[in-house]
C-alpha cells in the first residue's frame, strides 16, 4: 500500500435502515487490532521463555476520530447511540486495504469548543463482536 491522503479513511455507521452514513467532517482517525495472548508458559519450558497458545485469546479492535459535525442529522445519530448504549455496524474503509466492518460501541464522546474556532468532538469505539474484512 502507497501514501494515502488521510481524509480518505472513512468511518461510517449504519442508521435505523441499515444504510451506512459517513461520519460529517472527521479530521484524525485511527483503527487499531489488538490481541490479549494467553501464556502457556510451564516449568519445562525451554529456557524459561514465555509460550503463548496461537489463536487462543480475545481479539478486538478500538477505532478513534476526531473532527466537525457538518450536519445535524450525523450529529444527532451519533449522539443518540451513545446515550442509548447500543451496539451498532460500523464501517472503517481504508483506502487501497479494505474495509473493516461490524458491531462496536462508542466508549467515548466528547465535545469541545475553543474561542474563534469551531466546536469539535472526539469519538472513540471499542469493537462488541465479530468483525469481517473485504479487501479492495
Amino acid at each position: 500500500m502507497g501514501a494515502q491522503r488521510g481524509r480518505d479513511l472513512l468511518l461510517k455507521i449504519a442508521d435505523d435502515m441499515d444504510s451506512f452514513v459517513t461520519i460529517a467532517g472527521l479530521r484524525t482517525q485511527r483503527i487499531a487490532f489488538n490481541t490479549n495472548p494467553v501464556d502457556i508458559t510451564h516449568a519445562e519450558s525451554v529456557g524459561r521463555w514465555r509460550e503463548l497458545l496461537a489463536g487462543a485469546g480475545p481479539r478486538r479492535a478500538s477505532i478513534a476520530g476526531t473532527g466537525v459535525f457538518k450536519d445535524g442529522p450525523s450529529d444527532a445519530l451519533v449522539r443518540q447511540v451513545f446515550f442509548d448504549g447500543l451496539i451498532r455496524a460500523w464501517q472503517v474503509i481504508v483506502p487501497d486495504f479494505g474495509i473493516v466492518q461490524g458491531p462496536f460501541q462508542i466508549s467515548s464522546l466528547d465535545w469541545r469548543g475553543e474561542h474563534g474556532a469551531e466546536v469539535t468532538f472526539e469519538i472513540a469505539l471499542e469493537s462488541a463482536g465479530a468483525l469481517t474484512f473485504t479487501p479492495v
